[in-house]
């Protein structure tokens, strides 16, 4: 009977999943099921957002029974105060009722012989209870039969609480569209080409176009000459990772003109490669004289609220992201390839990441303080973009990384760095359709003035050197691969190689190539080393203690949950806390967790200030800190020393997991059970 049970709570698990954009389709489907493999009655009764109990969603055998006994057994509009809900909260184990206490369930007429209450939780909350009923005489719940409406609601609650997800998601979509529909500023995204993609209400208005007309319409036809051409300009700046702001004369489709104020930011695919630009129009006609000074201060006070809006909007969207992704990565981790809760997990994933990248967009386009380079650790560099390069190159092309714990660090900032290496990394595949290598080394040089290229920088410098093992380019080719758009390939843009010398030399770096046909390429990149030293990359290398305690400190419950689940089958002893204050008088009260897991932004104490505090305690306590903002975001709330580091939401178990081998050592030993 064991095959045909665990087929049983799998379809059922796959048929909740199905039904989770219905809260009523999740609690009939549930009680159907439990009736079903268990016989006679079957119930769910969850509570509301408000804290009282909904109409029971009941089904009987006998469908003529169903409605009275819903009738008898609901308790909608009740709080769970009663002895038996309270019962259900604190000890979350089945209540086996018969005789007179399970008679007592219902009127007389209708015979209730025995029940079993079986409480659904929800994200380490009580939120109701599965009921099953037995009418006959002498009727009982074996133990197998109790253990079993254990297991229905166990995948009650695992429906109920991705169900909530979902809801909240959409809600939150639901903001992030409303913010550009409403905000007063025109709005306005454009292919690589100009042609507009997306338009908000105001750009139409701006142009004089209703916004529907002006998808697939290309930007230029409202510029002259010299505007088409400061266009073209402005995206190319944008494809090589800059934003770039200033003003135009727009023609609008009645043949008026008006001054306006362009910001555009580039926007990137999936896959980190360019496509297209962003752009916030401003109306700036009436601002142009005196009088208009206020209403300019105006307009930039609106658009830092909008950016703080923003920032704020998408740190909760990153919470919820967190939950859905690691969720759906757990599920992954345990499904059968090929199967149908394979593909659903994948999809989610892949729904995940799309939203990642919406929420990255809106963060830079609220963002007005501009880039915010920071020491970077170049063995922390090379260990995080380590998977982003296995993605890009696939798996026929094999990886190599080579750095000593002493490689100096670099000053810049992260994000285009790591474009400019995954470039890089893009450029080899497409130089190896047969599969190769690919080796990425870095040192220390001491640089004499003339010994590179003249304008190059001298003195300390970090070498980052990447070959790979492809067809390579001959010399005409070699020494036009930088120059934006030269390809050699009819489908590529050209613009691989430029970006990152672009970015190389934004950082006051310098670039060269070395090739040979059939042979293969090697890149060489020299940065200026940072004056810090790379304290945390060697240390993390050196670090073989084995961690065991760990303390999760995170507001969000269903995210403290989350990360409770993700590394809670690796073998760590795990305390979650959803209160600073109250983790710290924990570690006060003689508490020693071995590493502290706490989001950064939290309402009575922040995560910085949590660490502070618990290392009063323990001064070496290593800390990973969590945030749904990304580090340039954070910016000076957020100071990593050489035990700390940051992962930015949402995450899977993987990153998580790795994160945590980076900052503090292997794994403890899972146990054996």
């Amino acid at each position: 009977m064991a095959y045909p049970l665990r087929y049983a709570l799998a379809d059922l698990a796959l048929a909740l999943s199905r039904a989770a954009s219905d809260p009523a389709e999740v609690r009939s489907t549930a009680a159907r099921a439990a009736a079903d493999m268990i016989g006679d009655g079957a119930g769910v009764q969850l509570l509301r957002d408000d804290g009282h109990y909904e109409e029971i969603s009941y089904h009987h055998l006998d469908n003529e029974r169903s409605a009275p006994l819903a009738r008898d057994l609901s308790r909608a509009g009740q709080t769970p105060d009663d002895e038996y809900s309270t019962t259900l909260a604190a000890s979350r184990r089945p209540i086996v009722l018969a005789g007179e206490a399970a008679a007592a369930l219902a009127a007389p007429e209708l015979t209730v012989s025995a029940a079993v209450l079986s409480p659904v939780i929800v994200d380490n909350t009580y939120a109701g209870y599965l009921i099953l009923t037995r009418h006959t005489p002498d009727a009982f719940y074996s133990t197998p039969e109790v253990e079993l409406a254990r297991d229905i609601a166990g995948e009650l609650s695992l429906a109920v609480s991705s169900a909530r997800a979902q809801e909240r998601l959409r809600n939150a979509e639901e903001r992030y569209r409303r913010v550009l529909e409403t905000i007063p500023e025109g709005v306005l995204q454009l292919d690589p080409n100009g042609v507009a993609n997306y338009a908000n209400e105001p750009i139409g208005v701006v142009l004089g176009m209703p916004r529907a007309e002006l998808i697939g319409v290309s930007l230029r036809g409202f510029l002259d000459n010299v505007g088409q051409k400061e266009l073209d300009r402005r995206i190319n700046e944008c494809k090589t990772g800059r934003s770039t702001v200033g003003a135009t004369r727009l023609m609008r489709a009645d043949g008026s003109r008006r001054s306006v104020r362009i910001s555009m930011m580039p926007v990137q695919d999936e896959h980190h490669e360019f496509a297209g630009v962003l752009c916030m129009i401003t109306d700036t006609t009436d601002h142009i004289d005196a009088r208009g000074l206020k209403r300019q201060l105006d307009h930039l006070r609106r658009l830092d609220s909008l950016g703080h809006l923003i920032g704020g909007l998408s740190h909760d969207f990153n919470n919820l992201m967190t939950v859905v992704a690691g969720s759906a990565d757990m599920i992954l981790g345990t499904a059968e390839e090929g199967s149908s809760h394979h593909q659903l997990a994948k999809d989610i994933l892949d729904a995940v990441g799309t939203g990642r990248t919406l929420t990255h967009q809106l963060l830079a386009f609220g963002r007005s303080e501009g880039h915010r380079p920071e020491v970077i650790p170049i063995p922390d560099l090379l260990t995080d973009v380590q998977a982003l390069f296995s993605r890009t190159l696939g798996e026929r092309i094999g990886l190599d990384l080579a750095f000593g714990p002493d490689v100096w660090p670099v000053k810049a900032e992260r994000g285009p760095l790591e474009q400019a290496l995954v470039n890089l990394a893009a450029n080899a595949r497409d130089a190896m359709l047969h599969g190769g290598m690919v080796r990425v080394t870095a040192t220390n040089e001491t640089v004499e003035p003339g010994q590179l290229a003249e304008g190059a920088p001298t003195g300390k410098l970090v070498h980052l050197v990447v070959t790979d093992t492809g067809t390579g380019m001959d010399d005409e080719v070699r020494r036009r691969a930088l120059e934006p758009f030269f390809t050699t390939r009819p489908t590529a843009a050209g613009l691989g190689l430029a970006t990152t010398a672009g970015i190389v030399h934004n950082l006051g770096g310098h670039i060269e190539l070395e090739s040979k046909p059939r042979i293969g390429t090697t890149v060489h990149i020299y940065l200026p080393a940072a004056e810090q030293k790379t304290g945390p990359a060697g240390e993390r290398q050196q670090k073989t203690a084995v961690i065991g305690r760990v303390l999760i400190v995170e507001d969000q419950p269903d995210v403290a949950q989350l990360v409770r689940r993700l590394i809670e089958p690796a073998g760590y002893e795990i305390a979650v806390a959803t209160d600073a204050l109250m983790a710290v008088t924990q570690v006060a009260s003689g508490a020693r967790p071995d590493l502290l897991i706490t989001d950064v932004v939290m309402p009575t104490m922040t995560g910085p200030e949590l660490a502070g505090a618990l290392r009063t305690h323990q001064p070496d306590l290593p800390v990973l800190y969590m945030s749904g903002y990304t580090a340039a975001s954070l910016g000076p709330q957020l100071h990593l020393d050489d035990n700390s580091m940051l992962l930015e939401k949402p995450f899977t178990r993987s990153t998580l997991l790795g994160a945590i081998r980076s900052l503090c050592g292997p794994q403890p030993p899972v146990s054996q059970g």
